[in-house]
């Protein structure tokens, strides 16, 4: 090893390894290489200049032990004036020594610190902020105008989406007293959803955010003026049968049309509560990102409130065809005001939603294959459908999310299109049933706050534990109101409907807490992927569901329909219940700050 001169007067230390060629010298640096050289005390390294016959140095000012910690050499010019190696034999190893030219350190002092002495010199330079600080940093938004203007445009578009939720299956009931049209339409629906939606979410995740949220804005409205279209055509022609209504062109297209508006929203909504408010609110803010997350709930509760208040009221003063075309109004106008603030978020956020090509290489791994093309779409989406049921059901917390996934059987004693039809065909006011749909969406927003008191009083599980039970005892009840045979009466009906609206608190309750046990026990780099299979697996139970009432399709049947659902709310407390009263050594493991456990 030969003898290495360091001619640049900036000098501090770090692991280097020399190694010479000829009279070539290359030293490879590693910044964040942290070592210590410790030398026998009967070996001592001198820095003062000596003859060039000798060739064994020492340092004079070093007694014992060199101790020389996560320090850095910064190198401009090296130079090698000899070959020969020289080197201290320490124990079994060979350590090159390397010349120092003693003006280098004749202006500056080099300090030498024990490892100790390091670390408490390091941390006691570093600023740290105080325990307020940091709660005021968690709480803080790291874009709070784009996350604004976010706000803004999930009102716009949330507002006409729950408006257009409540419009077209009460404008169907209205075609022919069977629920056959509103369920076939809801099976076909969550069967694109089960196929396309994990697809859809791989193309959105390889896709730039900005543009690919405005096309599916657009796609959204286009498939809703599209159904409105149809379901209009559907009330100037003459009135059919419910079975030759299915065979009807125009219900083909509103189908598919249908199908196309719930697809959209649903990666929308992904999109939206996923990624881009992670992004605005920050993810190592966890206050901030708590708070836009509850916002985001409410925005969309209220939006179901006031969509749904909305058109049962403009149904109750004109006919459906007009309530029909100030929808489609209504559609048109959001769209541009929804593409504005869309742009102006990513603007105001700096451009933080731009998503650059090289992102989208690097986000790929091995498990995921190529992008879908012409070519592999099909085998593409099989093996998304595959890969993400597989690591569903290897989740930690599998009860809670099949307790989860058994709620969405309960498509008939829930604010929802069956519903809706079943009062319109029982005649009841349309506004009376907007009423019934908004006080439902109050309760969602009621159940914000109620949820986190129940997990301060009981802990997270035993708050879903409640909240579960709560919901399968007011729904029995309801069942059994509704079994007396006396809803035809006033009095029994509202209070049938009370025991429904009452019940959204345990049911919302348990959606708050079940998202939080989930984020909890799934790790953070499945969670997109389970989360969207999950949304898959809830719309195959819905799915089979309405296929039921696809059989059972006349209104007499609904007391059976009620009966199922019943029962599969029931079953999903018995389910969380049970998982909870018998807990494994990684549930505790992962619930270990629960105080209950």
């Amino acid at each position: 090893m030969a003898m290495v001169a360091i001619t640049n007067p900036q000098l501090s230390f770090n692991l280097f390894y020399c190694s010479v060629t000829g009279r070539e010298a290359s030293i490879s640096r590693q910044t964040a290489s942290r070592i210590r050289y410790r030398f026998s005390s009967s070996r001592w390294l001198s820095l003062n200049s000596s003859s060039s016959t000798n060739r064994r140095y020492s340092f004079d000012s070093f007694k014992s032990r060199c101790s020389i910690a996560n320090t850095d050499v910064h190198l401009n010019h090296v130079a090698v004036e000899d070959e020969e190696i020289s080197a201290v034999d320490i124990g079994c190893r060979t350590t090159p020594i390397v010349q120092l030219k003693s003006d280098v350190l004749d202006t500056e002092s080099l300090s030498i610190l024990t490892g100790d002495t390091y670390v408490d010199s390091l941390l006691t330079t570093l600023p740290v902020l105080t325990e307020e600080e940091q709660k005021t940093l968690a709480a803080t938004p790291a874009h709070p105008e784009g996350l604004y203007a976010f706000y803004a445009s999930c009102l716009a578009g949330n507002l006409v989406e729950q408006l257009w939720n409540f419009a077209w299956p009460s404008a169907i009931a209205l075609l022919h007293p069977s629920l056959l049209p509103v369920a076939v339409m809801g099976f076909l629906t969550k069967l694109v959803i089960i196929i396309g939606g994990p697809l859809v979410g791989k193309l959105m995740d390889h896709s730039p955010r900005v543009p690919s949220y405005i096309f599916l804005n657009v796609v959204q409205a286009s498939a809703q003026l599209l159904s409105a279209a149809m379901i209009i055509h559907a009330h100037t022609v003459s009135p059919a049968s419910a079975s030759s209504i299915l065979l009807r062109p125009w219900f083909a297209v509103l189908v598919l049309a249908g199908a196309i508006e719930r697809l959209s929203g649903v990666a929308l909504g992904v999109a939206m509560e996923r990624d881009w408010v992670v992004l605005l609110a920050g993810i190592n803010r966890p206050i901030a990102l708590a708070q836009a997350n509850a916002v985001l709930n409410r925005i969309d509760l209220l939006c179901e409130i006031a969509g749904t208040s909305l058109f049962g009221i403009l149904l109750s003063r004109y006919d459906p065809v007009t309530c029909l075309k100030l929808a489609a109004s209504l559609m048109v106008w959001s769209l541009p005001i929804m593409i504005s603030l869309t742009w102006l978020t990513n603007k105001l956020s700096t451009g933080v939603l731009d998503r650059a090509k090289c992102c989208q290489a690097s986000r790929r791994t091995s498990d995921e294959g190529p992008l879908p093309d012409a070519q592999n779409f099909v085998s593409t989406g099989l093996e998304a459908i595959k890969h993400g049921w597989r690591e569903y059901i290897q989740q930690p917390v599998l009860p809670a999310s099949l307790a989860y996934v058994l709620l969405y059987f309960n498509v008939v004693l829930t604010p929802g299109s069956l519903m809706t039809a079943f009062l319109t065909q029982r005649g009841l006011n349309p506004s009376v049933i907007g009423g019934f749909s908004g006080l439902c969406a109050f309760m969602g927003v009621a159940a914000t706050f109620l949820s986190a008191s129940l997990v301060r009083r009981f802990g997270i599980l035993k708050a879903g534990a409640v909240s579960l039970t709560f919901q399968a005892l007011l729904l029995t009840i309801a069942v059994a109101v509704y079994q007396s045979g006396t809803l035809s009466q006033r009095s029994p009906l509202l209070l049938f409907l009370c025991l429904i609206v009452f019940s959204r608190l345990g049911h919302m309750s348990y959606d708050i807490v079940g998202a939080q046990i989930l984020q909890t026990g799934i790790p953070s780099s499945k969670a997109n992927l389970i989360g969207t299979t999950e949304i898959s697996v809830a719309s195959l139970a819905e799915s089979l569901m309405l296929g039921v009432v696809i059989l059972a399709n006349d209104v007499s049947h609904f007391g059976f329909l009620a009966m199922l659902s019943v029962l599969s709310v029931v079953g999903a407390a018995w389910m969380f219940c049970r998982w909870l009263l018998n807990p494994t050594e990684e549930q505790r493991s992962l619930f270990s700050f629960d105080p209950q456990l």
